[in-house]
């Protein structure tokens, strides 16, 4: 049986698929045509551009008009947020989920749009949120069955490993892939931390997010994936990310002794 079978739908359930771009432009064709192929009954994809000069903003754009061409009046399948400023992963990913909480969203998804995020996994993830009653499912790649692409070189997987230590070690959490970006959240957990109150900018917000959540005393569950390498274009990681990353568990810990 393949999970495209196996997968229940969840008929009338809205997910809102936020996907933050920048420079994108080579491969979002492909994972828009992938994230909305997914066996998901009301699934919605949701690009929350910065303004990128490569034109992400404009293609999408028109990729949205084309998922949307055939739809009732007042139905989409697609949109796009334009942000007139790159001023952080993190809050691109606030102005989109907060837009998608917004739009009804019953579920909200954190993805990439480099392809290194397995699209074919969020069927599972889906169920898994909706029969265990979770705040938070996680793409994860280190539980048991979860990797890396084996293209990554040895300095950027033990550079992963430590980060995700770093912060689980700092902050205490038991969830095993603290930094993963592939995430699929309630929408009640989501209203219940309120993104306004985050303080993250960059790449950390990935952890700020779960570890406020998992204090609020909303279960985290992990799944695994296989973390591919992006398909096309370069890496969005600076050393103001890397530093943030490594101040931002220290500040959380010292916040809420």
């Amino acid at each position: 049986m393949t999970e495209r079978d196996s997968h229940e739908g969840h008929p009338g359930v809205p997910v809102t698929v936020v996907m933050p771009t920048y420079n994108e432009a080579a491969n979002l064709p492909r994972m828009a045509e992938l994230v909305l192929g997914l066996p998901v009954d009301r699934l919605h994809l949701k690009v929350v551009d910065d303004s990128s000069p490569d034109g992400t903003g404009r293609l999408a754009e028109e990729l949205a008009e084309k998922y949307n061409a055939d739809l009732p009046a007042g139905q989409r399948r697609m949109s796009v947020l334009h942000r007139t400023e790159k001023d952080g992963l993190g809050r691109a990913y606030v102005a989109g989920m907060t837009a998608a909480l917004e739009e009804g969203a019953a579920y909200v998804v954190q993805m990439d749009a480099d392809g290194s995020h397995p699209a074919q996994v969020l069927p599972r993830m889906l169920d898994t949120a909706v029969a265990s009653d979770v705040g938070l499912v996680i793409g994860s790649r280190y539980v048991e069955g979860g990797s890396l692409d084996e293209d990554w070189g040895v300095h950027r997987v033990l550079l992963s490993r430590f980060a995700n230590r770093y912060a689980r070690t700092v902050l205490g959490t038991e969830i095993r892939d603290i930094t993963a970006g592939f995430n699929l959240w309630s929408a009640a957990t989501l209203r219940d931390l309120d993104l306004t109150t985050l303080d993250s900018a960059g790449y950390s917000f990935q952890v700020e997010l779960k570890y406020k959540a998992v204090r609020a005393g909303h279960r985290a569950v992990e799944i695994p994936i296989r973390f591919e390498e992006r398909t096309e274009g370069v890496s969005k990681m600076t050393l103001r990310t890397q530093l943030e990353s490594a101040v931002v568990p220290i500040r959380l810990r010292l916040k809420h002794r």
